[in-house]
């Protein structure tokens, strides 16, 4: 059996000094894509040097850039995670492992804060609001927007996302759910970043960020029309969060008016730090997530 094949994209800006811990937490076998979204810290030289693939997204965004990675994307799986040292891209292989065993079509990562300083007040609190205004929306009992996740390239390319601003991983969600997309939640360490946040160090970041996504919760439900990849919609495997037994063509819990998509190409992100960041709990959900928190890694020198 051919075995499956890992592209993790990272979108990056001024990321020079995270890039050598980053870069060097990837699977062997995976491909670092790092979209170098305008950096003049010399991080786009720093990645070719370590061995990554870079790719050039001139239009700034955060999900200007994860879209230009999932373009950029070739292999069965994609994987989405900052560039900032807040999160270990090693920690993907469990997701890539439930995506490829079909226990779910998107593995989320749910930030849990190892020390002060790793998620500002004023983030954190935008992403509470928004991820309860995602539970209602969607009826899943999501915990965070965080921008680690893993699906199958092909079903992300169907979700047809469109925003290359901030909502960019939260429409991923939101149009994964609309398809019947079984959805997983885990806990994954979340550590004090490298260098400051370029949306949610200040909060004027945040509220753009906050703005973003607001827009994005007010789209109509979509019927659904993608396959992941991996699995059937509708169904509900074990661990999992989705929609229950709501089948395509149907409207899940907590959703609001009807509507529709049309094929195109998706890439995520979230309200968090690095650049933007892919909730709380709220009536209305769906399922429970298994959460499976692991152990904390050893980051060392930066």
């Amino acid at each position: 059996m051919k075995p499956v094949t890992v592209d993790v994209v990272l979108p990056c800006l001024n990321e020079a000094e995270a890039l050598p811990w980053v870069l060097a937490r990837i699977p062997a076998d995976w491909r670092a894509l790092v979209v170098d979204n305008g950096s003049t810290d010399g991080s786009a030289e720093i990645a070719r040097a370590l061995g990554a693939t870079v790719v050039t997204e001139s239009r700034r965004g955060f999900g200007a850039a994860c879209h230009a990675g999932l373009l950029a994307a070739e292999a069965d799986i994609v994987c989405f995670c900052d560039c900032d040292a807040s999160l270990d891209p090693g920690l993907l292989s469990g997701f890539v492992a439930s995506v490829e065993a079909g226990e779910a079509d998107l593995v989320l990562g749910r930030r849990r804060p190892q020390g002060r300083g790793s998620w500002p007040l004023h983030a954190r609190a935008g992403n509470l609001a928004l991820a309860r205004l995602l539970r209602r929306r969607t009826g899943l009992p999501l915990r965070d927007l965080g921008p680690m996740r893993a699906a199958r390239r092909n079903g992300l390319a169907s979700l047809n996302l469109t925003d290359r601003r901030s909502g960019y991983p939260l429409q991923m969600v939101v149009r994964a759910s609309d398809a019947g997309w079984r959805i997983r939640e885990v806990d994954v360490p979340y550590l004090p970043r490298s260098g400051k946040s370029k949306v949610t160090g200040t909060w004027r970041g945040t509220w753009q960020a906050v703005h973003d996504m607001s827009h994005v919760l007010k789209e109509p439900a979509a019927t659904p029309a993608a396959d992941p990849g991996a699995v059937g919609p509708g169904a509900v495997g074990p661990g999992t969060v989705g929609p229950g037994t709501v089948g395509p063509g149907t409207v899940g819990p907590g959703t609001v008016g009807p509507g529709t998509v049309g094929p195109g190409t998706v890439g995520p992100g979230t309200v968090g730090p690095g650049t933007v960041g892919p909730g709380t709990v709220g009536p209305g959900a769906a399922a429970h997530a298994r959460t499976t928190p692991p152990a904390t890694p050893s980051r060392g020198a930066r």
